[in-house]
């Protein structure tokens, strides 16, 4: 049987905790904050759960993960 190969973009993205959640940032962080202020971006610092109707897909993209 060969191995799988991981997806190393959805790597990069995604994390799963021990328990098995996958866990994942928000979008627009990299570019433009100057002008946000600072509790928004603190929000940005959070990691969110991923929806349950992507997380096989995403699961898929990881198969040496939990």
């Amino acid at each position: 049987m060969p191995k799988l190969k991981t997806n190393k973009t959805a790597a990069k993205r995604f994390t799963i905790t021990g328990s098995g959640k996958l866990l994942r940032t928000k979008g627009g962080k990299s570019h433009l904050r100057r002008r946000k202020a600072p509790r928004v971006k603190r929000m940005y610092d959070d990691m969110l759960p991923v929806d349950r109707v992507d997380q096989k897909r995403i699961k898929r993209l990881l198969p040496y993960s939990k």
